[in-house]
Formats: C-alpha cells, structure tokens, sequence
C-alpha cells in the first residue's frame, strides 16, 4: 500500500498545491505517484489538466478530485495502485480536512518563514496531534538566511516539532512550471529549483513512517 501524504496549512498562500504538485512530480521519475484534490478552488485538478497537453510532462501521475462520503473510498483505491498519494486539503479545517489527516502517514506543512504562518499552522498541528498523525513543517518562499528565519527555526525546534533541512526559495521556476501543468524536475531539470526539489523530496521519504 502506498504511503499518504496529507499538505495541509490554513493559511492561504502557503503554496500547498504548488508544493504537493512539485514532489509528485519528482517522486514519480521513480515511483507511481497519485494526486488526490479535495480543496475545493480545484487548483490542482486544472494543474493536471494542463498536463495532459504538455510535451514534457512523464507518464505515471494520476489526479483525481473528489470530496465528501466517496474521499475514503478514492484513497483507498489509490494507495493500491500507487507508491505515494498526495492530498491537496481545504484551507480551512472541515470534514474533509479531518479525513484527510486521519488518513495520511505524514501531515506536511508548507509555510513561509514569517510568524504568521506558524501562527496559522497550529490549527494544522492540532489536528494532526489529535488524530495521532506524524507532522512535518516546510518552510517555502524562504530567503537564503535571515534572522527571522533563524529565529522561526530555533522556535520550532524549540516546540519539538519536524523541520524539513531543506527550505524551498521564492523561485519564479515553480510557478512558471506549474503554469504549464509540468514540475521544475520536468521543465528544468538541471535548475536550481529542480536540485531544491529532488533536495526535499529526499528529506521528505526520510521522515516518512
């Protein structure tokens, strides 16, 4: 069965369907990847229709959205067929959310180094604790080194919570890939971004139960 990972972040703006796009992406070079969209702007589900027409997408990557009563039924039928399912969830914390994160071996946290988005995660944190999930932050859009950022990490480490190593840049390339349904990994394998990609990804399959 393969494993599930839940993004998840209250706050808009986090990047969270960007984010489970770009490692789908990357994971799939190597394993059978699913995309699960239950967020219902359904930013993810136009992302995988705009793959279907561009040349350097790779096979492997299914999409699908659904919602409500037939979510569990879906996952299950996804984590069959695949290695690693990744699920875009509301913004908000709502019945589907919850199922989400009940579902997932891993809740992944997106969030820009600012206060703000700790502050919006702890909803996010919450969750995952009461339904005994593993957590993990991501921090996105980050600058090389800041003192905010610094202080935003030893607060976190401070809390006991998972930091991924790897921070994500404020990269005009995701955005620009993810405008023509592709991942970095795809669009510009040799980038920066592409390198910071396949990064994450690693650290992400090593926090992973």
């Amino acid at each position: 069965m393969g494993k599930v990972i839940a993004v998840a972040q209250q706050k808009g703006g986090a990047g969270k369907t960007m984010l489970a796009a770009q490692f789908a992406v990357a994971l799939a070079a190597d394993a059978r990847v699913a995309l699960l969209d239950i967020d219902p702007q359904g930013s993810l589900s136009v992302w995988g229709r705009l793959r279907e027409g561009a040349a350097k997408a790779n096979a492997g990557i299914e999409v699908a959205g659904v919602s409500g009563w037939r979510l569990g039924a879906e996952l299950e039928k996804l984590k069959s067929a695949h290695d690693f399912v990744f699920i875009d969830t509301p913004p908000v914390i709502d019945s589907d959310a919850r199922r989400a994160v009940r579902a997932a071996d891993l809740v992944l946290i997106p969030l820009n180094p600012a206060p703000p988005d700790l502050w919006a995660a702890e909803g996010t944190l919450k969750l995952a604790a009461e339904e005994k999930r593993r957590a993990a932050l991501i921090f996105n859009r980050a600058p090389a080194a800041s003192k905010l950022r610094k202080r935003l990490e030893a607060e976190i480490a401070a809390r006991g919570l998972a930091l991924l190593p790897v921070a994500l840049a404020n990269r005009a390339g995701y955005a620009n890939a993810f405008a023509d349904g592709l991942g970095v990994t795809e669009a510009g394998p040799a980038t920066q971004a592409a390198d910071e990609i396949r990064a994450a990804v690693a650290a992400l399959v090593n926090v992973l139960p």
